[in-house]
């Protein structure tokens, strides 16, 4: 079975068109978790939401990754992933800090990223990004389960600071790897 391909400028990709899903499964969240707090429909909502974060992965490691898709996977994911964090702060569910930790480490990244990318230079992730990934969406998907309350809490508590110390980890690697690759282009004089 032959596997259409997309060279690195294509926008209309079946990937993008997962990023996408995403991204329109954010108002539905937010609707239910400030409507209902955390229910199993939320949830539901949010373990299909990780589904395709991995799905568009696989889709774009075997059809050709993307430019676009290099940009709009990672915006999707911290919009998601951030707003998601942020009504659950407005709900009790999650502590306004690691929260806090986590938007300050997403906005520093980004505009490093974008600052970078206009130098040409671009910096992989490392696995232990996808471990915070893993962790983050563990932490939001563990405080939308309605029976983690109370007692429970600290469950969630736990991984929303692993979370939190991973993802200050990753920034701070991504800002040398940034770095290391930039001093290894840059001519020597």
């Amino acid at each position: 079975m032959a596997t259409e391909s997309f060279g690195p400028s294509a926008l209309c990709t079946p990937a993008n068109a997962l990023t996408m899903t995403r991204v329109l499964a954010m108002p539905v969240l937010l609707v239910l978790i400030l409507g209902e707090g955390p229910s199993w429909g939320a949830f539901a909502v949010w373990v299909i939401v990780a589904i395709t974060d991995i799905a568009d992965g696989m889709v774009a490691r075997r059809q050709g990754t993307t430019r676009s898709g290099a940009f709009l996977d990672p915006l999707a994911d911290k919009v998601l992933v951030l707003g998601v964090m942020y009504a659950l702060v407005a709900q009790d569910r999650l502590w306004w800090l690691p929260v806090t930790i986590v938007t300050l480490r997403e906005i520093v990244i980004s505009v490093y990223r974008s600052y970078v990318g206009r130098q040409g230079v671009s910096v992989p992730a490392r696995p232990l990004a996808k471990v915070k990934t893993v962790a983050q969406d563990v932490a939001v998907g563990l405080a939308l389960v309605p029976f983690m309350n109370d007692g429970h809490l600290l469950a969630v508590s736990s991984f929303l600071w692993v979370a939190a110390v991973l993802t200050v980890v990753t920034g701070a690697q991504y800002l040398w790897d940034g770095r290391q690759v930039a001093s290894n282009a840059s001519p020597s004089g």
